[in-house]
């Protein structure tokens, strides 16, 4: 059976971050594509109050056998004492896609 493609969702405080980290991940190999989508707002809590800030979406695609590493890159990289960091199964796509996802996040 090939590889789980996963679709992670992680934001960032800015371009410049969200830049560097879909460039690193990338380049090493733990994501086949990074998307970043500028311009979203988070609302959220945090040490007991309710924040609303400016965001950058990174859209990561990669594999389950390369989540637990990207992971890992993504803690040290991300400026947030707590990133988000969602991985969510994609279930259908086009094979031919997800075939490049696997070959390209492989290492």
């Amino acid at each position: 059976m090939p590889d789980a493609v996963l679709l992670c969702y992680c934001t960032c405080p800015d371009d410049a971050s969200a830049r560097r980290i879909a460039e690193t991940l990338v380049s090493e190999r733990l994501a086949a594509c990074v998307s970043q989508l500028s311009g979203i707002r988070s609302t959220y809590r945090w040490e007991g109050a309710v924040h609303s800030d400016a965001e950058v979406l990174l859209l990561i695609k990669t594999t389950d056998s390369r989540l637990a590493a990207l992971e890992r890159r993504l803690l040290q990289l991300h400026p947030y004492e707590v990133p988000e960091l969602i991985a969510v199964p994609v279930v259908q796509g086009h094979e031919a896609y997800l075939d490049w996802v696997r070959r390209q996040s492989h290492d």
